[in-house]
């Protein structure tokens, strides 16, 4: 039987993830993995005991195919005939690529408050710099 781990034992870890040159699935699917936990042993799917990951260099991050064009991102403002599309193109070039990565992600772990946590933890930044160097990320 899996004990189960108790909420003052979760240790959380920080990681950094350059993007540079990183399929935007791919990417999307390792991140998401570290977010929930399911890289650890105690792996619990009603807790969070995911770590914080910072993504770096998201503005060098690639789309296989056509995708970058093709590609289409649908919301609905909750009027009727209100839906609105948008594509990674120009997401971009209103410069809101975090938004693509983020989208990626958010669409791979499971909706509710504990995904929105799980979210949360997760840093997105366009360039090499980031403000949690004091963090100490592996």
């Amino acid at each position: 039987m899996t004990p189960f781990i108790k909420k003052k034992e979760i240790k959380k870890d920080w990681y950094i993830i350059n993007a540079e040159n990183a399929a935007v699935g791919r990417l999307a699917s390792y991140i998401s993995k570290v977010l929930r936990g399911k890289n650890k042993p105690q792996f619990n799917p009603h807790m969070d005991n995911g770590d914080f990951v910072i993504v770096t260099n998201i503005d060098k991050i690639k789309f296989t195919g056509k995708k970058f064009s093709d590609k289409i991102y649908y919301r609905h403002t909750g009027h009727p005939g209100g839906i609105k599309e948008t594509t990674p193109n120009k997401l971009k070039e209103k410069n809101k690529s975090p938004e693509i990565i983020k989208l990626a992600i958010k669409r791979m772990i499971p909706s509710g408050p504990l995904g929105r946590k799980q979210l949360s933890n997760c840093k997105i930044f366009p360039g090499s710099d980031h403000k949690h160097v004091a963090q100490n990320p592996v």
